[in-house]
């Protein structure tokens, strides 16, 4: 009897222990649910604001976000200049919800006196809250020398600018390149968001442009340009024009440790997910410290407001909800379901909060 309550008491101990441990893991691994959407503090780092209209800061508070306003150079819609003036009116008003992107214009890039201007305007922009500089699609899309051929960003004329930004720690945000449906007819591309998009700027659409340069070109021209410069705090746009290939954008990302990328193309991610959805999980914790929640939406004036604000809303929450649930989802922007990928909270925290912290955007 006496051996029997001994052998009791030892499975009891080994029980408890397991019971213990088991609750070890479970305290490891804690995940949000859609209820601590508004408990927990967010970053949408990607906004362009064309209107001081201030109606997206009272979504915000709500929600719990802070909105980071990016100026850029695009040679269509609001004038940079009426976008930087935005940014500065917003700063001073939202200090707690707003924070902004300057950029610089490429205008007269090659002439005497470029790089001494551009450089007083960066300085004064950042005088003025500025957290980082944007460089967009126009170098490499746009921007020709004198002899009629494409600059690229890696154009050692252009080095000035982004060894300021590295010395004085401001990040670059880089838009560099477009999706890989950019370069396939718009029946064959696989968002139907970049088919509104390119049906709309067919001068950006590179199907349409053979004697641009490719989809390539961009990619190792903004690679180029990570290597001279190695101290630069980098964030690389929509996954980094890699959106299509999680294992080119890694490769990436573990060859220049000083570059970021926003989740901007989410329709891909969510493709990512139907096609191997551990495989998008296992990317997202192994980068857990490099990737940086954005939507790349816009602020214009509307008479409907509240229409707006619904539509935000609802978009923010859906990305939480694939982000931080195992749900089946179906898809806005692409054919098919696919399941939440229901990420740890301390990894939803860095991508949503302690990332942009992290490449100065606060």
């Amino acid at each position: 009897m006496r051996s029997l309550l001994i052998t009791l008491f030892l499975f009891v101990l080994v029980l408890l222990e397991g019971c213990s441990g088991e609750g070890r893991k479970n305290a490891a691994d804690k995940f949000y649910s859609m209820e601590d959407f508004a408990k927990v503090k967010k970053t949408d780092m990607h906004y362009h604001f064309n209107t001081t209209d201030s109606a997206i800061f009272s979504l915000a508070a709500r929600d719990n976000f802070r909105l980071i306003g990016i100026v850029d150079d695009r040679p269509f819609g609001l004038p940079m200049k009426d976008q930087q003036e935005i940014a500065f009116r917003l700063n001073d008003l939202f200090p707690e919800k707003f924070s902004f992107a300057s950029t610089f214009a490429v205008n007269g890039w090659d002439e005497d006196g470029w790089i001494d201007s551009t450089l007083t305007h960066l300085k004064y922009c950042i005088s003025k809250g500025a957290v980082a500089v944007k460089v967009w699609k126009n170098i490499g899309m746009d921007l020709r020398d004198k002899d009629g051929k494409f600059v690229m960003v890696d154009n050692p004329e252009l080095d000035p600018v982004f060894d300021f930004l590295a010395k004085s720690g401001i990040t670059l945000i880089g838009h560099n390149g477009e999706p890989k449906d950019c370069w396939l007819p718009l029946e064959e591309m696989i968002v139907r968001g970049n088919k509104n998009y390119y049906s709309e700027h067919p001068e950006y659409h590179m199907f349409l442009h053979p004697d641009f340069p490719s989809y390539q070109d961009q990619i190792d021209a903004r690679d180029h340009m990570l290597a001279k410069h190695p101290d630069l705090k980098f964030v690389g746009c929509h996954l980094g024009s890699l959106e299509w290939s999680l294992d080119e954008l890694g490769q990436r990302l573990d060859k220049f440790p000083n570059m970021a990328v926003d989740l901007s193309r989410m329709a891909n991610l969510h493709i990512h997910a139907m096609n191997d959805r551990q495989k998008a999980r296992d990317f997202f914790i192994k980068y857990q410290d490099r990737l940086v929640y954005g939507t790349d939406r816009s602020v214009n004036r509307t008479k409907d407001v509240q229409g707006f604000l619904k539509n935000v809303h609802d978009s923010w929450l859906r990305d939480w909800k694939f982000l931080v649930t195992d749900e089946m989802i179906e898809s806005t922007d692409v054919e098919g379901k696919y399941q939440g990928l229901k990420l740890p909270s301390a990894v939803i925290d860095k991508i949503y909060s302690k990332n942009a912290e992290s490449w100065n955007l606060k």
